[in-house]
């Protein structure tokens, strides 16, 4: 039997990169949409990528330039430089996870997902280790990557570690992973190697047999994501433990 997560992971609702609303000025993974989730008691996931000297960032695109002026991939500038970096809708700037700790300062959980170039660099994890050994707060890690979610558990087996998952890689981004990889993702077959404490599934997707055999045979908490509709929120209730949302207010 895999070990059960604590109870908070599943108690509210995850807010997706923070309670973010770009119509409000409040952009995914900035400072004022984790202070938007802490103010309505919600859990926080964000993503976090790796920079040239190390550091943490919370952000989750590999490049610049969706959200923000100026282009460049993350990995090519130092944690300085993002920071100087400015957002189209927002006057805030890119925070590392030291000061996203120093911000939410154990009052929600933290979901942190472990951004992965699938190259087997445990640069960000270790990393992340050095942060959370001073970090009191309720914090859990995942990433897609088995790899470094097996990082996590050689490197920070003290928090509860999870996989995000889907049942299919066959488009976009996925195409360009090595065959293996994609063999090792599939199904969960890694599960047993990396340890997972819980799954985060794609909502769309639920239910699916190997999320369902994590959970009901081996005892994984069982997140989804993301949830952004009625019906999707119907499925999330239905089949998992707790929804990762964005785009409204949950009411609980």
């Amino acid at each position: 039997m895999f070990s059960r997560v604590p109870s908070w992971l599943t108690a509210r609702p995850v807010a997706h990169r923070g309670l973010h609303d770009r119509a409000r000025g409040i952009v995914e993974n900035m400072p004022s949409a984790i202070d938007a989730a802490v103010a309505k008691n919600f859990s926080i996931e964000v993503d976090l990528q790796l920079t040239a000297d190390g550091e943490a960032m919370v952000h989750h695109d590999y490049e610049l330039g969706r959200l923000t002026v100026g282009s460049g991939e993350l990995l090519s500038k130092t944690a300085d430089e993002l920071k100087a970096v400015a957002f189209k809708d927002t006057t805030d700037r890119m925070m590392t996870l030291g000061d996203l700790c120093a911000r939410v300062d154990g009052r929600v959980p933290l979901v942190l997902e472990v951004k992965s170039r699938f190259g087997g660099d445990r640069k960000l994890v270790t990393r992340m280790a050095h942060v959370l050994a001073s970090y009191r707060g309720p914090a859990v890690a995942m990433s897609f990557d088995p790899d470094q979610v097996l990082a996590i558990r050689d490197l920070i087996p003290q928090i509860p570690r999870g996989v995000v998952a889907q049942r299919r890689y066959n488009d976009g981004e996925w195409k360009q992973l090595p065959p293996a990889k994609i063999h090792e993702m599939l199904g969960l077959r890694h599960a047993f190697r990396t340890r997972p404490h819980f799954v985060a599934y794609w909502v769309n997707e639920l239910p699916a047999p190997a999320p369902w055999i994590a959970h009901n045979i081996f005892g994984c908490a069982l997140l989804t994501w993301t949830v952004r509709t009625s019906e999707q929120r119907a499925r999330a209730a239905r089949f998992a433990d707790q929804m990762i949302f964005e785009g409204f207010v949950p009411e609980t």
